[in-house]
């Protein structure tokens, strides 16, 4: 057999262990029900997260009695693509339902138009739309419902939802989606996984013309994972114009397989860059699509793991609390960079990440001029140690510890 083969039956394995994941929690490993921090607003809303992050498992765990539609089931998919009208007609049909549910709404956006006429005739009844696409949903959805659904982010586990189950080593391998992180053999399926994607949601959806150059600049931007993105080295890498990186980015991007990270210039008393920085949404990702070889050291892949893995955690961490911040990172032109900038209302941090298990004051310079021109920040460095330290006025917290804190609406320390 051949590996695409494999591949292919691979695919088809995880789509069953998604429908048996999230619908029975049977025939893959027994495990027990983790508790997230997502907490469901009142009103309408669309649930944004990529495959596998748990959407379904925690609208099943908290909505059971609720009318769902699961647009991944093909029978309920051609009906609903044939005559979107349908909705109305079940919603008449079930009065004393308050809620409704359509997962994977992407997957057939014209009923967008219908939930649009039952909001305005129903304000009481809340929609919960679900997605793992961005693309068709921001084309057609968030636009044509007018901010009469807010937007809601489910990520993959946080440290401290995981708990004692949280293991660092294994989560900058693996990562922490929880279809990857509850499978049998999390490697195969984190293989699958991405193949999915590249299959099902990319190429199937005629995302991209060449999925041969979509696979080789997967490979070449995993290089960039945790750094400022040079779109033409990207493009000389994969062997193709400068233009159609832009648009694999985008698509990474619609996919929520990927984010750029803005540069902090607020106030600034120095020149800063304005390039972004990019990054996969999940440390596991970024490892298996990263190409390794004799030549690559481990330091190389496990420091922008280590990055990535505290950048998803601050992602989730501002998503789910109730406070409003937002997400930087900061460089100069003259190369000082701190890695995260936590900037809102509530609070104001400064985070340095380096996949060290020593503090050496050289590696604190950064944090040190950031926190000059910025007094009001509380500065902190995290890394790969076991004792947490205040070294000039800065905070040195092992990694592991530091994840297991990250609660929402509780300050980072």
């Amino acid at each position: 057999m051949t590996r695409h083969n494999s591949y292919d039956i691979l695919v088809l394995q995880i789509q069953k262990m998604e429908q048996i994941l999230y619908y029975k929690h049977q025939k893959v490993r027994k495990m027990e029900i983790i508790k997230r921090f997502f907490k469901s607003p009142k009103s309408s809303y669309f649930l944004f997260g990529p495959r596998g992050t748990g959407k379904t498992t925690w609208l099943k765990m908290n909505c059971k009695n609720e009318l769902i539609i699961d647009l991944l089931d093909p029978g309920i998919y051609r009906r609903y693509k044939a005559r979107p009208e349908r909705l109305k007609e079940l919603i008449e049909g079930n009065p004393d339902k308050k809620i409704v549910i359509i997962d994977e709404v992407q997957k057939v956006p014209e009923l967008l138009d219908v939930v649009h006429l039952i909001i305005e005739e129903k304000p009481k009844l809340k929609f919960i739309l679900t997605g793992s696409s961005a693309r068709k949903i921001k084309q057609k959805g968030v636009d044509l419902l007018a901010g009469r659904a807010i937007v809601r982010s489910l990520h993959p586990f946080m440290a401290s939802e995981l708990k004692n189950k949280f293991n660092l080593k294994k989560a900058l391998h693996i990562g922490l989606v929880p279809l990857v992180v509850s499978a049998q053999n999390p490697e195969t399926t984190l293989n699958a996984y991405i193949t999915l994607y590249m299959k099902e949601e990319i190429q199937m959806e005629g995302l991209v013309r060449n999925i041969g150059n979509f696979a080789r600049f997967l490979e070449a931007i995993s290089f960039s994972h945790g750094t400022v993105l040079n779109l033409s080295n990207v493009a000389r890498e994969c062997e193709v114009k400068r233009e159609t990186v832009e648009g694999y980015i985008e698509v990474l991007y619609d996919l929520l397989m990927g984010y750029s990270l803005p540069v902090f210039a607020k106030r600034a008393k120095r020149a800063v860059i304005k390039h972004p920085k990019f990054y996969f949404f999940d440390a596991g990702v970024f490892h298996t699509i990263r190409p390794t070889g004799p030549f690559d050291k481990p330091i190389e892949i496990d420091g922008p793991a280590l990055e990535g893995l505290v950048a998803q955690h601050i992602r989730s961490w501002i998503d789910y609390s109730n406070s409003s911040y937002n997400f930087y990172y900061w460089r100069t032109k003259a190369g000082t960079e701190v890695d995260f900038i936590i900037y809102g209302k509530e609070g104001f941090w400064a985070i340095e990440v380096k996949n060290t298990k020593n503090v050496r004051r050289n590696e604190l310079r950064s944090l040190r001029t950031f926190h000059q021109d910025y007094p009001e920040c509380n500065p902190i460095f995290v890394y790969r140690g076991d004792e947490k330290l205040l070294i000039d006025n800065i905070l040195c917290i092992p990694c592991e510890t530091f994840l297991k804190s990250m609660k929402p609406d509780k300050p980072l320390s």
